[in-house]
């Protein structure tokens, strides 16, 4: 197994974020197998595994997720020699429920950047931190894990933009506002009269970088400010910066091209928001629509 996790960072040069995914996904089949030979592994045995995903709670986007893991080892493992089937091959997946991606109110956000504005720019480290920090999530739409990995010299204060690197190690420049450039430049002061030091933007008072699961928690403590919906977490704010430009009427290519995505169907779930909005609009204006007016 470790030989083909080492295939997926070196020459697929996947994320570490991915190649644990792989490694956690792999492990809990292994486990469920019963260290089970590869070549004795049969179609059977994979619809098994699923049904003892599903019994145990699963979710279907997780089981597909599991199984697709799977399917890639086996066929590394045809690539090898090592074995001669993929029993993945075949097997059907549980279906998605189609939904659309809950995004916060841009009337929401922007009293919660209101409120941080009137705020005395010496206040609170944390405070100037969290702040910044749901900004920068909200004006980019940038994952989370871009963000932990952001640093000061992928920041350019001239041209404003910065760089970051996403899913497959794939680079992208994303242009930010004047207004966050003066958000940034006062969370730096903040951090020079501390004297803290590193090179990652976002860190703790003692100058060690935040952590993917720090994040998540300063961004639903801070979300829990603007909505009272259930799920708070980085990818909200990422909804929102897609289906707000849309709704505005930027290019779908575009923010295709700002999200890092590589197909133009993933950035298409954000576009559901603009059809509501027709549909209202139909509704109330048009004379066939069986709405009174």
């Amino acid at each position: 197994m470790q030989v083909f996790l080492d295939t997926l960072k070196y020459e697929k040069n996947y994320s570490a974020h991915t190649i644990l995914a792989y490694q956690n996904d792999l492990m809990s089949f292994y486990e469920f197998m019963q260290a089970k030979d590869v070549n004795q592994i049969q179609k059977q045995d994979i619809r098994n595994y699923m049904i003892y995903l599903s019994d145990h709670k699963m979710q279907a986007r997780s089981i597909r997720r599991k199984i697709s893991a799977v399917r890639s080892f086996f066929k590394y493992l045809i690539k090898e020699n090592i074995s001669k089937h993929n029993p993945c091959g075949g097997v059907v997946l549980p279906k998605l429920k189609k939904g659309v991606p809950e995004f916060l109110s841009a009337e929401g956000l922007e009293n919660y950047f209101s409120d941080n504005e009137s705020k005395d720019p010496a206040s609170e480290f944390e405070t100037l931190r969290n702040g910044l920090l749901i900004d920068i999530l909200y004006q980019t739409g940038i994952r989370r894990s871009e963000l932990v990995n952001l640093k000061w010299k992928d920041i350019d204060f001239h041209l404003l933009q910065l760089k970051v690197l996403g899913k497959r190690n794939k680079e992208r420049i994303i242009p930010f506002s004047l207004e966050l450039k003066n958000h940034i430049q006062i969370y730096l002061s903040r951090i020079e009269e501390m004297h803290l030091k590193g090179e990652y933007l976002f860190m703790n008072k003692k100058g060690g970088v935040l952590s993917g699961f720090q994040i998540y928690y300063i961004v639903k403590k801070e979300l829990s400010k603007i909505t009272r919906q259930n799920k708070k977490h980085p990818h909200l704010l990422r909804h929102s910066f897609a289906t707000h430009l849309l709704n505005n009427g930027a290019d779908i290519n575009a923010v295709k091209e700002l999200l890092g995505h590589t197909n133009l169907k993933a950035t298409e779930i954000y576009t559901h928001s603009n059809i509501e909005q027709l549909k209202k609009i139909y509704q109330q204006a048009h004379p066939r629509s069986g709405d009174e007016h």
